[in-house]
């Protein structure tokens, strides 16, 4: 396997993002996978972490086949290929975009803390996924950091489907990946351990991120 688990492929994915470091950077992870190899990666970079708010549009009979996703700020993309072959009807795809944006709400404010939404007006934003199949996800938390006002965009991940990182290069200022194939359809293949991440591991490392952050800003 390429990577032991998360946080080691986020300590590989830093060493290629440290021009970044004087960059008034902020490092958003994907939740949930996401998450632990952004910590990693905001650490090296001495820079803030928070999330990126975005939720797969999942196929009902094949949850692990994405046709969309949705984000934060009224973001929607939908891969219209793959919503066809699903025959998903309108108000199917309705009531799913429903349900994925009130879960991303209510997980907002448990990740923030009932803070504003993000900040990221004339910095770069460093996007950072465990790993990128479709780019659905992806392009929705490209669009979230723009509509933020972010000035650059760079998006990271260890590995990725060839044919949607050729996609995205166009989406950011910078995108770096890892290890990948033409076409990736399990990211979990790429890493030893790919234990699922829950709700209270993410507020526990942008807690501990947030805390290392003030230690080394002299406590400020």
């Amino acid at each position: 396997m390429p990577f032991r688990d998360r946080r080691a492929a986020g300590r590989r994915l830093a060493l290629r993002l440290t021009h970044f470091r004087d960059a008034d950077a902020v490092v958003l992870g994907v939740p949930h996978g996401g998450v632990p190899v952004a910590y990693e990666v905001a650490g090296a970079l001495r820079a803030p972490l928070t999330v990126v708010m975005v939720r797969r549009l999942r196929v009902p009979y094949r949850p692990e086949l994405a046709f969309g996703a949705v984000g934060e700020g009224g973001v929607g993309v939908i891969d219209d290929k793959i919503l066809a072959r699903a025959f998903i009807s309108e108000t199917g795809r309705a009531e799913l975009e429903a349900e994925e944006r009130a879960d991303l709400a209510r997980s907002a404010i448990r990740y923030r803390g009932g803070a504003s939404g993000l900040a990221l007006h004339g910095r770069t934003a460093v996007i950072v996924d465990d790993g990128i199949a479709t780019g659905v996800t992806a392009r929705a938390a490209v669009e979230v950091v723009r509509a933020a006002g972010a000035e650059r965009v760079a998006l990271a991940a260890p590995v990725g489907a060839a044919s949607a990182i050729r996609a995205l290069g166009g989406r950011v200022d910078q995108l770096v990946c890892l290890e990948g194939a033409e076409v990736v359809t399990s990211i979990a293949r790429w890493y030893g351990d790919f234990t699922p991440v829950d709700d209270a591991q993410v507020c526990d490392l942008l807690d501990s991120a947030a805390a290392d952050l003030r230690q080394r800003s002299g406590g400020r």
